[in-house]
């Protein structure tokens, strides 16, 4: 009897789990749970098979417990046949997007992700290549010196174009340790990449961590070609808090040098923002754009409209990568969708990658279905953008294949 209650407990138990892939995932703890079972449920779903092992002596509650476990088990397994379902249409609307261009490479540096999603990358990720590392101070004020990482080929090289790497943590915690995996491998394949640190709130806030970020592209273009950079092809890219950042100076910088900008899960429009806010949401996104910006919007307007990247896109603005988790519950997808529609009207070039099974933070497994797909997403995109001269965008027919989004 002891063996059937076993099982039966372990069904329950691991279908609770699972159903964290599929049900809204309120609060702190329920967001990092839900991080777990999507981007690592195929892990979950291996130890799910223990509750089908039968035993001697079979009752209906162990039977039960082998029934739940296989209704956990294909929980588990649905973000794997959903990122799996975009290997042919992702790369298919980035063709229709951008072009099928892609930047040529030196010999040395390493091949392309062959597809988004490759399955044996789920159980062993891709090894990263080798690289050089090295830390400089680009800003030093009241005392505070801010310094970014860079890492770049291991290889000789000649100038290759540059890609600033914004972290996040909602304006007031995290630093350049964020993209660590993605940092070296871009590198390993002809970028020089250098990931900021910013003054973070409530001490410093806006427009200090924006002025931070065009400092370090100030800086990177003045001393970059120092190490091989090629400073009229950057790119920016940013998670969650650095992806509204990354938004905001793209958009406002105006610098033909900017060759595109990415934003994974990155709010948009901050007073949309704080006012769809869940007030009993754990993470209090309240308080961090309140904190970030001086207040709530009634006593800071100014600085939420100043700090809302929708608000300065126009048919000169960059292209632009948006990827967003559609189970999301701290930065709505609302924010890329609102986006989107703007970039559209305005005819800029841009691709919205939807995740259907997703949620914030889905990229913090490297090799899981989320990190694999942003990882294509992200390396296809700026392949595309490095490969020509940046041109101000027309409002034709002929952007219409610029304006495509993807589900």
């Amino acid at each position: 009897m002891t063996a059937n209650l076993l099982r039966f407990f372990g069904g329950c138990l691991f279908l609770g789990l699972a159903t964290l892939s599929a049900l809204p995932a309120p609060g702190e703890v329920a967001w990092r749970a839900t991080i777990a079972a999507t981007e690592w449920g195929y892990w979950l779903a291996i130890a799910a098979l223990l509750p089908l092992i039968p035993t001697k002596n079979q009752r209906r509650i162990g039977k039960a417990g082998a029934a739940l476990s296989l209704g956990a088990i294909a929980l588990f397994l649905l973000p794997v046949l959903r990122a799996w379902e975009m290997n042919h249409a992702l790369p298919a609307a980035f063709d229709a997007t951008f072009g099928p261009d892609r930047r040529t490479r030196a010999h040395f540096a390493e091949d392309p992700r062959s597809e988004p999603l490759v399955l044996p990358e789920l159980l062993r990720p891709q090894t990263l290549p080798a690289v050089r590392f090295e830390e400089r101070v680009f800003r030093s004020l009241e005392a505070e010196k801010l310094t970014l990482d860079i890492y770049r080929p291991a290889y000789e090289h000649g100038r290759l174009p540059g890609v600033i790497v914004v972290h996040g943590g909602m304006w007031r915690e995290g630093n350049n340790a964020d993209f660590v995996a993605l940092n070296a491998y871009l590198a390993g394949r002809d970028f020089i990449v250098a990931a900021i640190n910013y003054r973070l709130a409530p001490r410093w806030p806006f427009p200090a961590a924006r002025d931070d970020v065009l400092a370090a592209i100030a800086y990177m273009k003045v001393y970059g070609p120092e190490i091989g950079l090629d400073p009229a092809r950057l790119a920016i890219v940013g998670r969650g808090a650095g992806g509204q950042l990354a938004l905001l100076a793209a958009y406002t910088a105006s610098d033909p040098s900017i060759r595109g900008v990415i934003s994974l899960y990155g709010p948009t429009d901050l007073r949309f923002g704080y006012d769809s806010a869940a007030a009993s949401h754990s993470i209090d996104a309240r308080g961090a754009l309140e904190a970030y910006l001086g207040g709530p919007p009634g006593a800071a307007g100014d600085a939420y409209y100043a700090a809302s990247p929708i608000n300065f896109v126009t048919a000169s603005s960059p292209p632009t990568l948006m990827i967003h988790g559609q189970r999301d519950g701290i930065v709505p997808p609302q924010a890329s969708e609102r986006l989107e529609a703007r970039l559209r009207d305005a005819g800029v070039k841009h691709l919205y990658v939807r995740l259907p099974w997703a949620t914030h933070g889905c990229d913090k497994s490297f090799g899981g279905p989320c990190g694999q797909i942003a990882t294509y997403s992200v390396e296809r995109f700026l392949d595309a953008v490095m490969t020509a001269p940046r041109t101000p965008a027309t409002r034709t027919a002929s952007n219409l294949p610029g304006r495509a989004k993807f589900d």
